[in-house]
């Protein structure tokens, strides 16, 4: 029965994409997805997505995990690598910023437009395409470009400060300058500045 593999598969909050379960005829999972939306044991998000119904601790209705969301529609779409958080919350992720951004910005292969804005449950997320398809290899290298090409608009640090906070980024990304040479010209003239402004402009020459 679907809602067994549903109950034994996932967690509260986690997105449940109708591809993703088990069922060799489309027009019959439909039929029972509606069921279980009809007898609300699972919640609609829209067409193709649902998630189990349950109670916060507070006795209320649960929601959607956005940031589950996130991971598996962009940045880990069928398991397999497919994106990464950029913008104001990666600046925010790593300390350059301590502003809390109004949306969710990923770079995605599941991008089907230069940009694209989406609202979910009230949270909105912006999906860019990538430079060039992102992979398990090459994330880090782009996301960290990325960066350099914001890095500017969004830290509150500067001078030795933002230095050594950019040092103990790419420390701690493990970063591969070799692969950072092969995508840099793919980004604006100013990330080549803004990559010699933090200090680092040595590693890629």
């Amino acid at each position: 029965m679907i809602y067994d593999y549903i109950i034994e598969n996932y967690q509260n909050g986690e997105p449940i994409f109708l591809n993703e379960l088990p069922c060799e005829s489309k027009n019959y999972l439909r039929l029972e997805m509606k069921k279980l939306t009809d007898e609300g044991k699972i919640e609609r998000l829209y067409n193709g997505v649902y998630y189990l119904t349950y109670l916060t601790i507070l006795g209320t209705k649960g929601k959607i995990s956005i940031d589950k969301f996130i991971e598996k529609r962009y940045l880990k779409a069928n398991g397999q690598t497919s994106g990464y958080i950029t913008g104001m919350q990666l600046a925010n992720m790593y300390g350059f910023t301590t502003q809390n951004p109004a949306c969710y910005e990923v770079c995605s292969n599941e991008a089907t437009t230069k940009q694209r804005k989406q609202d979910i449950d009230g949270n909105q997320i912006i999906i860019y395409q990538p430079v060039t398809p992102i992979t398990e290899e090459n994330k880090s290298a782009l996301q960290f470009l990325d960066l350099m090409s914001v890095i500017d608009k969004y830290s509150e640090i500067s001078g030795a400060e933002l230095k050594e906070k950019l040092k103990k980024y790419v420390d701690y990304i493990a970063l591969d300058y070799e692969m950072v040479k092969n995508f840099i010209s793919l980004y604006p003239d100013k990330v080549y500045r803004n990559i010699y402004e933090g200090g680092l402009m040595r590693e890629l020459v």
